[in-house]
């Protein structure tokens, strides 16, 4: 009998398993206010404002008091990725693809409104109920698709990765990044500009032509929906030529 792994306390917190106390007057804290502290602080100041004595002096203890409910800021960090995630979209009926077209744009705008989570999001897998809410209905998405639970879960993988790096250079090219602040970068136009300023034509002669045409300009700041429409069109058509294939497979049929 496989022995059952202990899960890190924060986790145990995330999902309502609070130790319970017998004796005493009922604690006034808990993980929940904690980590609403903590966005909080992250909504306003960015995750650069969040410590444990700002989150303390927040919801009004000492910064000792915290360490009862969060063992270090990484612990902290876990728990604020999971609950600034807000509910995952409903199916409604949707196909597949039409539901998995609004999940992966839901995920990208929510890293949009809260760019602090760029920082978290990537570095901390899933381990909480609302993270793995969204992981069960892009899964759910799939059945009857004939793939298998593995390739579901990569192509819940790869729509997530393309969230994260769309929002990402959202974020950078659109003045977020102090780096493109100071390199004057206030859109995609600039940053094609500042590109074809410094490629060496022998070096990087394709990508040299394209900055020098103009390929950046039109989509300013990567803010424009095409391009992000564009992309995900290309990894929902990728899904939907596998999904073609394993039933051929399934038919005896081959490529």
């Amino acid at each position: 009998m496989a022995q059952e792994r202990a899960l890190p306390s924060v986790v145990e917190r995330m999902w309502g398993r609070e130790p319970v106390t017998r004796r005493g007057p009922r604690p006034r804290l808990n993980l929940a206010a904690i980590t609403a502290a903590a966005i909080e602080i992250a909504d306003a100041e960015g995750l650069a404002g969040v410590s444990m004595a700002a989150v303390a002096a927040r919801v009004g203890v000492a910064a000792t008091a915290l360490y009862r409910y969060v063992e270090s800021k990484e612990d902290l960090l876990t728990a604020m990725a999971d609950a600034a995630a807000p509910l995952p979209p409903e199916p409604e009926g949707r196909t597949w693809r039409e539901y998995l077209a609004v999940w992966t744009r839901t995920h990208r705008d929510i890293l949009l409104d809260r760019p602090w989570l760029l920082s978290v999001a990537g570095s901390v897998p899933p381990m909480g109920p609302r993270r793995l809410l969204w992981l069960d209905r892009a899964l759910a998405s799939l059945d009857g698709t004939g793939l298998d639970d593995g390739e579901k879960i990569n192509v819940a993988s790869a729509l997530t990765g393309y969230a994260l790096t769309d929002a990402a250079l959202v974020h950078a090219v659109a003045g977020g990044d102090p780096r493109m602040e100071e390199a004057g970068i206030k859109g995609a136009a600039d940053y094609g500009e500042v590109l074809a300023g410094v490629l060496d034509p022998e070096t990087y002669p394709a990508l040299s032509a394209a900055m020098r045409s103009g390929a950046m300009r039109g989509a300013e700041g990567w803010m424009d929906d095409g391009d992000f429409v564009f992309g995900l069109d290309l990894l929902l058509d990728g899904i939907e030529a596998l999904i073609r294939r394993r039933a051929l497979e399934g038919h005896g049929g081959g490529e």
